[in-house]
């Protein structure tokens, strides 16, 4: 687990790099390495020193390019979501109704959390496990918020069109699709294969309710 003496934040913030001195590592790649890091052990359980070690750089030049660990965990995030996270986003804007848009997102989630060669299910999910640092667990809450909070004006504009039933509770709907792609995640976790996840997808979406 890191312990809280490895944050810039008391450590008397983070080291300045020194004026004029060139950036002997790409940024963007070391934090790609960063995402994997996080994604792979979760907030706590990486340490500075994983961080450095996964992104080839030493710890002053860590602190002068992204900040303090915390600093540079929610720019891993927002890099996680938009490089592998957005393929929900895309299927609620993309699809023509409620229903192929999370049935689509359900069976591109089955295949995003199994993907080989990088770490298994949901970085968002993953990494409020066992956090103990509040504005971060915080920040993954909301998040995870703002996603069922997006499922839900997808089903109410599918209530609106006539897809969906006019007394269709699009809270709790909203609310068991993103328990399904949050179980999904763990599942993917525990080692369930793509085959797998999309059949529990198809599960899920049986129960859809009908117009």
């Amino acid at each position: 687990m890191v312990s809280g003496g490895e944050d810039a934040g008391t450590r008397g913030g983070p080291v300045s790099r020194p004026r004029g001195r060139p950036r002997s590592f790409d940024r963007e790649t070391a934090l790609q390495k960063a995402v994997l890091a996080f994604w792979e052990h979760g907030y706590e359980a990486t340490s500075v020193s994983d961080l450095t070690r996964a992104m080839g750089i030493g710890t002053p030049s860590l602190y002068a390019a992204f900040g303090d660990k915390r600093a540079l965990f929610a720019e891993a995030v927002r890099a996680y979501a938009e490089r592998y996270g957005s393929f929900g986003d895309r299927a609620l804007a993309e699809e023509p109704t409620a229903r192929a848009a999370v049935g689509r997102m359900l069976r591109e989630a089955a295949a995003e959390y199994t993907a080989p060669g990088r770490p298994r299910g949901c970085l968002v999910v993953h990494a409020a496990t066992n956090c103990a640092t509040p504005e971060v667990a915080e920040s993954l809450r909301e998040r995870r918020n703002a996603s069922i909070a997006a499922f839900e004006r997808r089903m109410e504009a599918g209530v609106a069109a006539g897809e969906l039933p006019a007394g269709t509770d699009v809270g709790a709907l909203a609310r068991y699709v993103g328990a399904v792609v949050q179980g999904m995640s763990q599942q993917a976790r525990d080692g369930a294969c793509r085959e797998e996840l999309e059949a529990l997808a198809e599960i899920a979406m049986a129960i859809w309710p009908r117009g």
